[in-house]
């Protein structure tokens, strides 16, 4: 279920289920450096329930992780209040959620404290994935500093915080801006990427578990017990807030900034002041490009309001201030929830089960699928479907689903098992090791071949699904039959590698485009045997004649379903074997699922009611089938189709005795033949063009 579409009922056991887990990961991460998923899972997971909480506020409680920061301070250090609250920010994912959280906080402040957003600007800061630590001045000197510990009581670390060169133990004035006798200071403590890269090599040389990334290195550091361990690791520090009473002083974040600078802190140089939200915009694209060339690992930006007064108007909600908020990078990781899981046959028969996502953004772009590649490795995730799962992709690699959290079940998740039979075919499926093949050789083809008729230029025309395309999606698990083709997200096709932005828009575009065909193009196209282009007109005619409107797949349905064997066997070149095989497709599950399938992709149908050919008597071809063989000089033969139709005559793509006239253009094949031992009427081109003329 999405969240559009849950109920408040749903909402309440979904939430519940978040505040355990998200509680459960926090304690770990803040409070033993030791998290068991990716921070960028843990945001998606976090974003969820602030989504929830936001579209049902009633039911926003105080204990929620959304209202608490950090975890419990650790037993072994000295337990210490911070002078005002130590808080975190609430987090942003995109430039919809950024306006959204702009135009929120200059409601209030117009509702509030009749002040306005619009000339404050925001000053813009990286946003480096450390420690929280508060630092506290007398008289100039270093006397104490705090981790944030759950924002209202920290850790003394005072004695590991010392051995930082990067954090001045005696300030030194160097500006305008007097040094205040009580200062306190907030500031991030953090590692770098190549110190981080040489304490693990040792540890991997001591036989130890290398630390899985430089914030739970750094958080670890400062929390031992001896300072020499802390001094070893080559701790780094940056400073970006004045906590204490001097920052009224102040008129703007970035002069805070100056005033650290010129007082001996360490302030990030790349920190800068935007006048608007585009400005932030620009400035979040900028870094999420440019952050691998930082020796530093940073995972969003901070976009602040500039004016001091106006920031402090606008107060705090839950956990955070309302006038800042982080703006995140594209996870490389995410939380989602498995739809549904397909069983999709590849181009040699092999059956793959494949992930049907609920939307979600992973490593900058929304994917929708994931393979699962095979039933053992859905065995050893313990995936059911209607689980929350974490996708990860990095680079160019295919999103795939890397962890189950059981801890959001519900009770209603299904087992999923391969079919005994295979989906496209009906054979019987048989394993060989950890693969799954349909026992009939010739499937995998036979389906390749199914879904090149559907896209091909007589039928749905779609033109930027070559065979080339239509084999990788299939390699990939992105579709398992036509249906699939209209569901395709731009990030599920730019996941692989070699699509590209301009080519996955392309054929996007061009799905989009042929969502809409002719009746004649849609009975031809979805593959009913013996079906060939000319018997899927003379059918339209019988379709649109049984039902007055033809609009959606199941309009076709509900036509077809009442049509008996007689009443196919009385259309104009429809004997017996091909009336048995339209009946049949129209009866068989398997067909009426693909067709509601189609129609809830977006396909539509022209109104073939409005543009059918009504045959009459004043029409020169008039009940007349016509035949072509051999090459036209004047036209095409799509172009000689229609106007034979357009003059009220029917095509055939075979002679028979009940073919009124065959049409032989150069170098005629064996239909001049068969039409010369019939008996039957052959023209050519000229008598052909004289014929329309009159008509």
């Amino acid at each position: 279920m999405s969240l559009g579409t849950m109920n408040k009922k749903g909402a309440v056991e979904r939430m519940r289920k978040l505040r355990k887990i998200i509680d459960y990961h926090r304690t770990l991460y803040n409070t033993f450096d030791a998290p068991e998923i990716s921070d960028a899972a843990f945001d998606t997971l976090k974003n969820e329930l602030e989504e929830l909480e936001h579209k049902f506020p009633t039911l926003v409680t105080p204990n929620s992780p959304t209202q608490i920061v950090g975890g419990a301070p650790l037993p072994k250090f000295e337990k210490v209040f911070h002078e005002t609250p130590m808080l975190s920010f609430n987090d942003a994912f995109s430039e919809e959620e950024m306006n959204e959280w702009a135009e929120r906080v200059d409601r209030y402040l117009q509702d509030n404290t009749f002040r306005s957003l619009k000339n404050s600007g925001f000053y813009c800061e990286l946003k480096i994935d450390g420690l929280a630590i508060e630092l506290i001045y007398e008289g100039g000197l270093l006397v104490r500093a705090l981790t944030r510990g759950d924002g209202k009581i920290g850790e003394d670390v005072t004695q590991n915080v010392a051995t930082i060169s990067s954090i001045p133990q005696k300030l030194e004035q160097m500006g305008a801006w007097k040094i205040p006798r009580h200062l306190v200071v907030r500031g991030e403590v953090f590692i770098n990427l190549k110190e981080l890269k040489r304490i693990n090599a040792a540890q991997e040389k001591k036989g130890l578990k290398p630390y899985a990334n430089p914030r739970n290195l750094a958080a670890g550091s400062v929390r031992q017990l001896d300072p020499k361990i802390a001094s070893s690791r080559r701790l780094e520090s940056f400073q970006y807030e004045i906590a204490s009473s001097l920052g009224v002083g102040l008129k703007t974040h970035e002069e805070k900034h100056k005033a650290l600078a010129s007082w001996g802190f360490f302030v990030n140089p790349h920190n800068r002041f935007e006048k608007d939200m585009k400005g932030v915009f620009a400035f979040r694209d900028e870094w999420e490009k440019r952050r691998g060339k930082l020796p530093y690992e940073i995972d969003g930006v901070v976009a602040i309001i500039n004016d001091n007064n106006i920031f402090v108007s606008a107060g705090t909600v839950g956990k955070a201030p309302r006038g800042a908020i982080a703006y995140k990078f594209s996870p490389r990781e995410a939380a989602t929830v498995v739809l549904e899981i397909k069983v999709q046959v590849g181009r040699t028969g092999v059956l793959t089960p494949v992930a049907t996502l609920r939307p979600v953004e992973v490593g900058g772009i929304v994917i929708s699928h994931a393979t699962l590649h095979n039933e053992d490795e859905i065995r050893r995730l313990g995936l059911k479907i209607g689980d929350t799962v974490i996708v990860s992709r990095a680079g160019d690699v295919i999103p795939k689903v890397t962890k189950v959290l059981p801890e959001l079940r519900t009770g209603r998740e299904k087992e999923f098992h391969m079919p005994a039979r295979c989906p496209v075919d009906g054979s019987h499926v048989v394993r060989e090791g950890v693969l799954y093949h349909c026992g009939n050789s010739a499937c995998g083809a036979r389906h390749r071949e199914a879904l090149y008729h559907f896209v091909s230029r007589k039928a749905f025309n779609i033109r930027g699904l070559g065979e080339k395309v239509i084999d990788r999606f299939l390699d990939e698990g992105l579709i398992a039959d036509a249906a699939d083709i209209f569901t395709l997200r731009k990030g599920d096709i730019i996941a692989l590698p070699r699509f590209g932005e301009k080519s996955a828009d392309n054929i996007l575009k061009e799905t989009e485009e042929r969502k809409t065909v002719t009746l004649p193009r849609f009975l031809f196209g979805i593959g009913i045997l013996h079906i060939g282009e000319e018997t899927a007109f003379v059918l339209a005619e019988k379709i649109a004649n049984h039902k007055s409107k033809i609009t959606k797949p199941t309009d076709v349905l509900k036509a077809c379903g009442k049509l008996s064997l007689e009443d196919l066997e009385t259309i104009p070149d429809v004997g017996p074997k091909v009336a048995q095989s339209v009946y049949h497709w129209f009866h068989d599950k398997k067909n009426l699922d693909f067709l509601r399938r189609l129609e809830k992709a977006g396909v539509r149908i022209t109104d073939y009611s409005a543009h059918r050919r009504i045959p009459i008597t004043s029409y020169a071809f008039s009940g007349k089938t016509f035949v072509l063989t051999g090459v036209l000089e004047t036209m095409s033969r799509d172009e000689a189709k229609e106007r034979i139709r357009s003059l009220g005559g029917s095509m055939s793509g075979s002679v028979s005795s009940k073919t009124d006239y065959v049409v032989a253009g150069e170098e005629p094949g064996s239909k001049y033949e068969k039409a010369k031992k019939l008996g039957v009427t052959i023209i050519g081109e000229k008598e052909f063009l004289k014929m329309m003329k009159k008509g």
